[in-house]
């Protein structure tokens, strides 16, 4: 039982790290105890403004620390697995910002690794936690947009090149939010990607998801836009909601604009007819909260109560699966990939699915 603040360790100081260490220090529920991390240059950055805090640059070290009872990994994706392995086989509690790792089956070995040690593993998919992703999701599950006909998706920005490409860099962000809103797992993934330079690495992507229920998204990422983009709309049929993820005044639109399928009988340009009625737009008044915060105090409660957190191993497991499709669809250049599943209880199965009237 832990008694008092939860000390906690960060493993890696590069793009994310310093945020990460921000909220720990300004969360009264965790305490810093200390940075591991091999580059130099950083570990003297991270020492000027916490010289109180150690750094260590062996992570066997690090983890025999018994004032350390959580790590927080903030490496390379491709190093996510083996840490968060050796991390819970000392005993720590683990939270891994995206994704948990690179492949599913290392996903599901560290799910079972934490099961058997009795530790909380936690995926940080922060969007789950942020207010205006929250609304729509209150939207959704309440049934006021009526069934979900798609969402379309646009996660652009002008970025560096990555060595594992624009799908794992930035589709897990919209694959969770997407999982988190719909609550069914993704059957079935096609990608079309293109790539400008000669290193092999797709700088953008078009993502074709389509989930248990028949609900499809499209997503457009890229690292290539002249501007930061973070939109999604969600298309139902009593009404459709638009989230802008860069804006702090309006993050979340509601269009009372109603579609409707209605039989025509007899029809000479077919049996269907698609009518459309326009009304109100009403932007909802929604509390300011930083995600991140809200996601280490949910990490810190979880360690504390058992409780499954909101970003959920599940979740984690669910994202990756979906990159893995993403990126087996490319190799066969953008044919869709079925996810197949091996008795393993899906996300949606495991948080409850939402009522099938709602979604196709």
């Amino acid at each position: 039982m832990i008694t008092g603040p939860i000390g906690m360790a960060v493993v890696g100081y590069g793009y994310w790290g310093p945020n990460t260490v921000r909220g720990i220090t300004r969360r009264p529920e965790l305490r810093l105890v200390a940075l591991c991390g091999l580059d130099g240059a950083r570990a003297a950055e991270f020492s000027r403004e916490y010289p109180e805090c150690p750094v260590e640059q062996d992570l066997d070290a690090v983890l025999l620390d018994p004032s350390v009872q959580a790590v927080l990994i903030a490496t390379p994706p491709r190093s996510h697995y083996e840490v968060a392995r050796r991390a819970l086989e000392a005993g720590k509690h683990v939270i891994v910002e995206k994704s948990l790792a690179s492949r599913a089956v290392e996903v599901e070995a560290l799910i079972e690794l934490a099961r058997l040690r009795q530790r909380v593993l936690m995926p940080g998919h922060t969007f789950v936690y942020s207010p205006p992703v929250n609304k729509v999701r209150e939207l959704i599950q309440a049934g006021d947009l009526g069934e979900i006909y798609f969402i379309t998706a646009s996660h652009m920005n002008r970025g560096e090149s990555r060595p594992d490409g624009v799908i794992s860099d930035l589709a897990p962000h919209d694959l969770s939010i997407l999982l988190y809103w719909l609550e069914r797992p993704v059957t079935h993934v096609a990608v079309a990607g293109q790539r400008t330079s000669e290193d092999g690495v797709q700088e953008t992507a078009f993502l074709t998801i389509t989930f248990a229920g028949g609900t499809s998204a499209n997503i457009q990422i890229s690292w290539l836009a002249p501007r930061k983009v973070r939109q999604m709309v969600v298309m139902g049929s009593r009404r459709m909601v638009q989230y802008e993820g860069t804006s702090t005044d309006e993050p979340v639109r509601i269009y009372d604009r109603e579609l409707d399928i209605a039989a025509q009988a007899p029809a000479t340009f077919g049996e269907y007819q698609l009518t459309c009625r326009s009304g109100d737009i009403v932007v909802p008044h929604i509390e300011a909260a930083e995600p991140l915060g809200l996601q280490l105090a949910d990490f810190a409660r979880a360690i504390r109560t058992g409780a499954e957190p909101r970003s959920s191993s599940a979740l984690g497991l669910e994202v990756v699966r979906a990159v893995e499709a993403a990126h087996r669809s490319i190799e066969l250049s953008g044919d869709p990939v079925a996810l197949l599943r091996k008795g393993r209880a899906t996300y949606g199965e495991r948080i409850g699915t939402v009522s099938a009237r709602r979604l196709r």
